[in-house]
């Protein structure tokens, strides 16, 4: 597949117009985005980078009348020597396969996923943030367009990718309320919890709305059967210390296999830290010594504070906490600033 006409690999590269220091985590529109398409019953096969900018689709399309997509997130580092590097892309790829095949969809392979990934980094590399100034953030989609009335598998699907430059999604320590009442996902293997569907996201939105109206940064969420685990907050993970001992809820169909998650896992056992997949009580959580998060877009975030009901619990927080030594470490092999031990950078420039 060829690049469009333009100066986009030829080594030249004009500065992006966007002020690094106060790059925040909103969309600043790039210069190009990926579009493969692939008919029902077909297999996806060359796509092309376009101009990026609105796309047409049916009112009758399966991602408007039913639902029916998946994302991905990443994100592309730029190094101190200036190149530019992945990191895990063919997790992400191997985790859009898994949610189109329970949402019926066909999808890309993962060596095809992961090349759509350098191809949209490469046409918009002058948007990737100096070191330390934030990284660019790569959201490809997976949905049905094709038109449809009745209830069934959309007729064409589409492959999409587009990014955005972003610094940080929170700023400072995480203050949660425990959300009793809403839950995000239903508790076992047969709901949608486990993979990254569009239709799990907006329902959290009454949840988040009224909890950033009361001064909390974001909701943690219970299992729906019974109201007793924690599960994960709007869009990350999340783990409890004890001691030497980290825990963190199980994949049980309602948790997201994070890839952040499950990258953390490994450098906290490397580090010597005893991790624990199981259930995690609100009680367990509410004597801990420590609270974090994880994901593509927070990192690993410490949480300051859980409210849950009457009940506020402070954590540690700062330097010397676990959560900014496994933040460190993590963010010093995306960016190449640590030795990558586990070959999970891939360098695209």
């Amino acid at each position: 597949m060829s690049p469009p006409s333009g100066n986009i690999n030829n080594g030249s590269e004009s500065a992006a117009e966007v002020n690094w220091d106060e790059l925040g985590f909103n969309l600043v529109t790039t210069d190009y985005m990926y579009v493969m398409k692939c008919a029902k019953g077909d297999k996806f096969s060359e796509g092309s980078l376009l101009p990026y900018g609105n796309i047409e689709i049916s009112p009758c399309s399966g991602i408007l009348n039913y639902g029916q997509g998946i994302f991905e997130g990443l994100k592309a580092h730029r190094t101190e020597d200036g190149r530019i590097l992945l990191f895990r892309p063919d997790e992400n790829g191997l985790r859009m396969k898994r949610g189109a095949d329970r949402m019926c969809m066909p999808s890309p392979s993962v060596d095809q996923f992961v090349n759509a990934v350098k191809l949209t980094v490469l046409a918009n590399k002058r948007w990737v943030p100096p070191l330390g100034k934030g990284s660019l953030y790569l959201r490809p989609l997976l949905i049905g367009t094709g038109p449809l009335l009745g209830l069934a598998p959309a007729p064409e699907y589409t492959f999409l990718i587009y990014c955005s430059p972003v610094g940080s999604y929170h700023k400072g320590a995480l203050n949660l309320k425990v959300e009793d009442k809403l839950y995000r996902a239903i508790s076992g293997s047969g709901g949608t919890g486990g993979i990254k569907s569009v239709t799990n996201y907006a329902p959290v939105y009454t949840a988040i709305i009224d909890a950033k109206a009361n001064g909390f940064s974001d909701v943690l969420f219970l299992d729906s059967a019974t109201g007793k685990y924690i599960e994960e907050a709007s869009a990350c993970n999340v783990f409890v210390v004890k001691g030497n001992t980290i825990s963190t809820p199980s994949l049980d169909g309602t948790i997201l296999p994070g890839i952040t998650r499950k990258s953390i896992i490994e450098v906290a056992i490397d580090l010597g830290y005893q991790v624990m997949e199981r259930a995690v009580s609100v009680e367990e959580m509410l004597v801990a010594d420590e609270m974090f998060c994880t994901g593509t877009a927070v990192v690993v975030n410490s949480v300051a504070s859980v409210s849950y009901k009457e009940t506020t619990r402070d954590y540690k927080t700062g330097p010397e906490t676990l959560s900014a030594k496994l933040r460190k470490t993590l963010v010093g092999i995306q960016t190449g600033c640590l030795e990558d031990k586990k070959s999970w950078t891939v360098t695209i420039s």
